[in-house]
């Protein structure tokens, strides 16, 4: 069965076509980041307006690119929340369109539950996913706009344990970057950043929240913007030192609040999804602390951590289902 997926929640215009919710036929992904780069953020009308730009080479590239025509889809998948609203309805449009002109399935996905599904995908023959038969398990969404552990019993069954009660991973590392000086996005520049900063000196609080598995990260990010007011003028003020300890604490409070949800909730399977899933130290530390609670932890490739229409697809198969 091929679903055809459509995502545009955010600044990215994608399509993809999956056959049987597992094996990619084709992802292709256009960004407008660029446009959004000098304002520090994206800006949704700008957003939007690229997105109809867009939306019908990316759909067209994906069913080349698969070698497919629409009379072999099966059904059109489509993000239908969350996201910025004027982007969701360029893409809940076209998919809207095309259903109805083809006389086939529409399904409307959840972005967050999609980015969780990222880690059943099998990018080539060769590469591994995890097998469906490791459900239940928890599952961690950490991106620009959410933060939030679900507990997942099945892919149409997914719980909410616990969310960001204020900035989320990857808005709080946005901010610390703008802080930093070190432009937008945030993420990938303090991932690399922190790399040269290894070090016991700077300790950055976090919000441990006892009892209850949401996140914080706007006190995190205020401590680091008092912190670099008052010794950035200092000649041992290093940006990577700052970059270091900002991101470890983020990390282990993500490790933290994960691993004790697969505790209470006493499953041995743990799902990583969105964007902060591509950064090197929690890709690294992770899997070390959860092996040693025997839970086994799956990232998502590479290629699959920020926005796809792949996900979407593969989601899109089961619920069809």
């Amino acid at each position: 069965m091929n679903i055809l997926g459509i995502e545009t929640s955010c600044d990215e215009t994608a399509a993809a076509v999956v056959s049987d919710g597992v094996f990619v036929r084709s992802n292709v992904v256009a960004t407008s980041l660029k446009d959004h780069q000098r304002f520090g953020g994206i800006i949704p009308e700008i957003a939007s307006r690229r997105q109809i730009e867009f939306i019908d080479e990316v759909v067209l590239k994906s069913l080349l690119s698969a070698k497919a025509e629409l009379r072999d889809i099966d059904a059109v998948a489509v993000t239908r929340h969350p996201g910025l609203i004027g982007s969701l309805l360029v893409g809940l449009c076209f998919a809207r369109a095309l259903s109805r002109s083809l006389d086939k399935p529409l399904i409307e996905i959840d972005h967050i539950k999609a980015h969780l599904y990222s880690n059943f995908i099998q990018l080539t023959k060769e590469s591994t996913a995890c097998p469906f038969e490791r459900l239940p398990a928890v599952g961690l969404v950490v991106s620009g706009g959410h933060s939030s552990l679900y507990y997942v019993k099945d892919f149409k069954s997914f719980k909410l344990l616990g969310s960001t009660r204020d900035d989320a991973a990857g808005e709080a590392f946005d901010k610390v970057a703008r802080i930093l000086d070190l432009g937008y996005p945030g993420g990938p520049v303090i991932d690399r950043l922190s790399r040269q900063g290894n070090n016991d000196r700077i300790k950055f609080p976090k919000a441990i929240l006892p009892g209850s598995y949401d996140f914080s990260f706007s006190g995190l990010k205020t401590a680091v913007l008092y912190y670099t007011q008052k010794h950035k003028n200092k000649p041992d003020f290093s940006s990577a030192q700052v970059a270091y300890a900002f991101q470890e604490s983020v990390v282990s409070s993500l490790i933290e609040k994960s691993l004790d949800a697969c505790r209470k909730m006493k499953v041995k399977t743990l799902l990583i999804g969105g964007g902060v899933a591509a950064n090197s130290a929690l890709r690294s530390q992770l899997p070390l602390k959860a092996r040693s609670q025997g839970v086994d932890v799956f990232f998502p490739p590479m290629a699959l951590c920020m926005d796809n229409a792949a996900m979407v697809a593969g989601l899109g198969f089961h619920w069809h289902r």
